[in-house]
């Protein structure tokens, strides 16, 4: 191959100097900026946190509603945290399902509908969900209810983060 004769200009070479020292000291500015504001966000420390939810013995197998009150921190600020949960007994299983519907965010109920016995109901679309979560076709909601993860300790039910079903 043969090789190109290359001549840069005094002006090319000061455009590609000043644009890169420019570029590093941009970048250098913005690290500690965008540093600041990502990390809290990345912080895990609240994962995995169990909490108290409700005496194993008080099950049955009627959903029963419970209010599960928490602090957060999201790394900015500390507050304190609502959530609703169903619960019940399912043989030896626990199951813990979240209240807000997966269509808008509504509250849902159990048994919350005259005309749907024996299912959990929103009432602000007429969504229908089954005894374990599962969305009813043809009803606003497009996936179940989601479900806390639990462990059972010294006869207590401790519920921790919701997941999808």
């Amino acid at each position: 191959m043969s090789e190109k004769n290359h001549n840069v200009s005094r002006r090319q070479f000061l455009t590609y100097t000043l644009t890169g020292v420019g570029g590093f000291m941009a970048a250098g500015m913005l690290m500690p900026m965008v540093r600041m504001a990502v990390d809290p966000v990345l912080d895990a420390a609240a994962e995995g946190d169990m909490n108290y939810l409700v005496e194993f013995d008080e099950l049955g197998e009627e959903p029963i509603r419970r209010e599960l009150t928490y602090e957060a921190d999201d790394g900015w600020y500390e507050s304190e945290q609502i959530e609703t949960i169903y619960v019940y007994r399912d043989g030896d299983d626990v199951v813990a399902l979240s209240a807000v519907c997966t269509h808008l965010g509504c509250t849902v109920s159990w048994e919350g509908s005259e005309d749907y016995p024996e299912m959990f109901y929103c009432p602000c679309h007429f969504g229908l969900y089954e005894r374990d979560g599962t969305n009813v076709e043809g009803t606003p909601p497009t996936e179940p209810l989601h479900r806390y993860e639990y462990e059972i300790r010294d006869g207590a039910v401790y519920v921790g983060q919701s997941e999808p079903q």
